[in-house]
């Protein structure tokens, strides 16, 4: 198993390793006295591992509660989180208590953001069991819900407990939700690890999944460290999100994050070559990994539909948007656009 300390506002550790599942009763135990303990999960991830995690937690002492919902982004709602906050008050959980995210990123973001709102803020642990989960979403802190307006238009900071991720859960991921947590680890290369970026371009990622969570992981933890809530160098981590997030919304989405993050990816590498910033064939490099693991390069919107889908961005300040860019593989910079050239810089990549 290996351990990365993420020094926040809170403490903690994200413990990688195979297995980690049947033991994670034992490993919370570490940081939470024995206490009732609601675990959320989707559908899917509830059939595949609710009883294995129930089991290790009553073991170590913990009494179990379950919450699950239906499996997929439109479920990252208001409803969905109205229901999940009348469950935790129904089951008499207290600020003692804990809430545990056992899935993707909408399980961790819903559960995340619950526990930080539920009187006014209560411990969780996040169980990612998706790469995408893995490498990014489970770590930093971010939590929150979707509005009909644009994604994750409501939320809060609320750091973790612990993270506990099991590797061995990646292996019953169909290809295309793998593939949506490459595009992730891509971006985390791009950002910061020019040594991922390069481990990725061969397509090999099954093979080499341990290795990219602990590198990505650890580029997200040294950003998360030195900016926790986003007022600075975290903006980095958006590479490809306010394009991605516009895709998504356009799509009603249909077009996975994974899938939207990697085409607002190449969008933003384009825009950076075509502006100078970008050191040529930053683009081109993007692109081939991208296709080499699975992910699409282009949509079939137009620069004026993502432009206005972009204004619900949380990036968006005023009459300006930040725009994340590549300056080459391994940096990237904060690049102030006026919302009202947005289209036309879209456009002219």
């Amino acid at each position: 198993m290996t351990t990365i300390t993420v020094n926040a506002s809170r403490k903690y550790n994200i413990n990688i390793g195979d297995g980690l599942l049947a033991n994670c009763g034992e490993l919370i135990l570490k940081v939470k006295k024995p206490c009732i303990a609601a675990v959320v999960a989707d559908d899917v991830t509830d059939a595949l591992y609710g009883k294995t995690v129930k089991k290790s937690l009553e073991n170590s002492g913990f009494t179990v509660v379950s919450f699950v919902f239906q499996n997929g982004e439109r479920s990252k709602n208001l409803e969905t989180y109205s229901s999940l906050l009348g469950f935790l008050a129904d089951s008499g959980l207290t600020r003692t208590d804990l809430a545990v995210a056992l899935g993707g990123g909408v399980v961790g973001d819903l559960t995340g953001f619950a526990a930080a709102t539920y009187l006014r803020g209560i411990d969780f642990v996040q169980i990612p069991t998706t790469l995408l989960a893995a490498v990014d979403s489970s770590v930093g802190g971010k939590t929150g819900i979707d509005l009909p307006q644009g994604k994750n238009q409501v939320g809060a900071f609320h750091q973790p407990l612990a993270v506990i991720c099991d590797t061995s859960t990646l292996d019953t991921l169909h290809d295309n939700i793998f593939a949506d947590g490459v595009s992730e680890a891509i971006k985390s290369g791009i950002i910061g690890d020019k040594g991922l970026f390069e481990l990725l371009e061969s397509g090999e990622a099954r093979a080499k999944k341990g290795k990219i969570i602990e590198a990505s992981v650890r580029v997200k933890a040294a950003i998360v460290e030195e900016d926790e809530k986003e007022s600075g160098v975290r903006a980095l981590l958006n590479l490809g999100h306010t394009f991605g997030h516009a895709v998504e919304l356009l799509s009603e989405f249909s077009v996975s994050h994974g899938s939207a993050v990697a085409i607002g990816m190449v969008i933003a590498a384009e825009i950076a070559e075509k502006l100078g910033i970008a050191e040529r064939p930053v683009a081109g490099r993007i692109k081939n990994v991208l296709e080499a693991n699975g992910l699409p390069t282009e949509c079939s919107y137009t620069a004026a539909q993502i432009a206005n889908a972009a204004m619900s961005d949380k990036k968006r300040s005023g009459g300006t948007i930040n725009l994340i860019l590549p300056k080459k593989i391994g940096e990237c910079v904060i690049y102030k656009v006026k919302t009202a050239e947005l289209k036309y810089i879209i456009g002219e990549r």
